[in-house]
This record gives C-alpha cells, structure tokens and sequence, in this order.
C-alpha cells in the first residue's frame, strides 16, 4: 500500500511565512528534518538535484513549494464545474498519460498556495456574481490536492468553507486512499468526493506513484459513510488486450465494495483516452520506456481549443467504449447518473 506524499525538498518563498499556514508547514518541515531552500518566486526554483532529465524529472515530482497564488482570476472548468479554485499545482503521481505533462511540463514540482483565505474570498465573489444560481468550483484540476492535503489541511478548509456557503458547490477528484483526516469535516453535502478508477492494466502500467484500485475503491467507501456525495472518474478509458474484462472487474469489485447509502446520489464521468503532439513529445521524454500506445495513424483527429487538436479513438470504438461501460454502470448502479461520456 503507497505510503502519504512527503517530500524530499521544499523551496518557500519568503511571502508565505506572512500567512499562518506558510509558517506551519516551515516548522513542520524543519521538525521532519526536511531540506528546505528559500527562493524569491517558484519561477526561480532551478536547482533540482539531477545528474540528467530523467533524475531532475523524478526530483521534481518530490519538491514541494509553499508559495501564495498571486492571481485570484478563476479559470473556467468546463464540462466538470463552472470555476477552478487554485489550492495547489502539480502532482507527485507519475501517469504517463496525463494532461499536465504539457502544462506543467518545465515545472513538474508541486506548489501549495497558503494564502487560502483570500482564495475563499475571490471564491465568493465567484458565487455572489451569479446568485441565486449555484456555483460549482473544481478543486484538482491542475494537481491531485488528496495527495497532499494530509500536510496541508487546504482541501479540508475549503470542504468546511463551501459546507457554510449558500449557493456554492466543491468538487475533487483523487487517485490516492489517504482520506481519514476528511471525513469529519463539516462538509453538509457540498462537497462531491470523487475518485479517479480505471481497469487493473491501467493502473499498474501508467499510473506508477498512485493507490491500487483496491484501496481507492475502500476509501470511496469510508467517504460514502461519512456522508458526501459520491463520484467516479472512468479514465482515461484506454484500449487494451482483455480491456472489456478489465472494466468488468473494475465495475464488480466496485459494486462489491460500495455501502448502500452510496448508490442514490452517485456520479460517473468517462473519459477515453487522448493526447495532443505536443502531449506526445513530453511523454516520451519524461517516460521513453513507455508502453502507451500514441500512433497518430490509429486514431481520429479531434480539433480543440487554443488551435490545439488532439487524437481520440476512432468513432466506432468509441461507440464500443460508451455501449459496454454505460452497460456495466445500468448494471451495477441503476441509480447512478453519467454526466458525460468524452
């Protein structure tokens, strides 16, 4: 079982000792023992320990910087949420696949923000603007914030922040079991807790540095019994040998597993497997062993924002994917709702 993220180095940046939390993860660093530099700005954090790309790549996913978010403009977080709320970035799991290769890929260490009361503010002025509608904000869209929020309580905050809200919603999603310290924290149901599963082949070949299925699985069950609303993330949806099967089981030792009081209010979102080139390019540098299948030719070409388009699965193998996991998903959780199949 993956033990909780430390990290091996921590870079602060003087202006979050100004703030409460900066101060207390400096002194609770120094009392790990942990080596900890200072740098003005994490835009100024260049000396990785590395003799090569791989080794500073590595390290980087180790390093940890306590800094302050400066800008409180929320990027939208379409189709999941109408905001991204900035707890943290980065991410210390290594999925080859990921997303964040390419937006963070010069910067692969993690960054906490410790000016989160200012973050709540900006936040509620996210929700007045659009009383009486409610406002749902995404809090891990650019890092995994269950992976360190057992060092910085952040995540917790903003659970209780969002309970005591009128019209304001938080969501997460997390590929990691370490979750005891949230579950009594006063959420009053507007926080939706979900995980991030996929088939066993997935996981063990792209996932390296996240939770086994399995104990995901039982954390999701500790967090249905402490009552939050529940989700899944089904991703990347990837084509393998025996991927039918794969899912199956994914599905059947999540049915074995969930409590009833779980299944009422029960999300899923699935999302198959893509990448973009420049995606390509940092993926086979940051992981040149890799066994993710990224031919160009075997897929169908899906125009994107920014002018960025990327490779999806061909139209009829989609229409598989969909069929057999929206099968399962009737299934297994009649009472579930599929938010979205992309």
């Amino acid at each position: 079982m993956i033990k909780p993220f430390m990290p091996q180095l921590v870079y602060i940046e003087p202006q979050a000792l100004e703030y409460p939390l900066g101060k207390q993860l400096k002194e609770k660093f120094e009392n790990l023992g942990i080596e900890i530099r200072q740098t003005t700005s994490h835009n100024q954090v260049r000396n990785i320990p590395g003799e090569n790309h791989l080794q500073k790549y590595r390290n980087a996913k180790s390093t940890l910087v306590v800094g302050v978010r400066k800008t409180l403009k929320f990027d939208t977080s379409k189709p999941s949420a109408e905001y991204a709320i900035p707890l943290a970035t980065g991410c210390m799991g290594h999925c080859q696949y990921c997303y964040l290769q390419t937006t963070m890929g010069s910067k692969p260490y993690i960054r906490t923000y410790v000016n989160i009361e200012e973050i709540f503010d900006a936040a509620k002025k996210y929700m007045d603007e659009r009383l009486p509608e409610e406002t749902r904000f995404e809090a891990a869209c650019t890092s995994d914030i269950v992976g360190i929020d057992h060092l910085t309580h952040s995540l917790k905050k903003a659970i209780e922040f969002f309970g005591q809200s009128d019209k304001g919603k938080l969501r997460f999603v997390t590929k990691y079991h370490h979750v005891d310290h949230l579950l009594d924290a006063d959420h009053r149901g507007k926080t939706r807790f979900r995980f991030s599963i996929n088939a066993d082949y997935v996981i063990r070949n792209f996932e390296h540095g996240t939770s086994a299925l399995k104990d995901r699985i039982e954390a999701a069950a500790k967090v249905a019994d402490a009552g939050y609303p529940l989700g899944f993330i089904v991703a990347p949806i990837y084509l393998h040998d025996g991927w039918k099967e794969g899912y199956e089981q994914m599905f059947q030792l999540l049915n074995e597993t969930l409590p009833s009081t779980a299944r009422d209010d029960l999300t899923f979102e699935l999302i198959q497997h893509r990448f973009t080139k420049p995606a390509k390019r940092v993926i086979q540098k940051n992981y040149p062993m890799t066994k993710l299948e990224l031919d160009e030719e075997k897929r169908k070409y899906k125009w994107g924002k920014y002018g960025i388009g990327k490779y999806v699965y061909q139209k009829d193998e989609q229409e598989e994917i969909k069929e057999n996991l929206h099968k399962h998903i009737e299934q297994y959780f009649p009472e579930a709702k599929i938010e979205y199949f992309t």
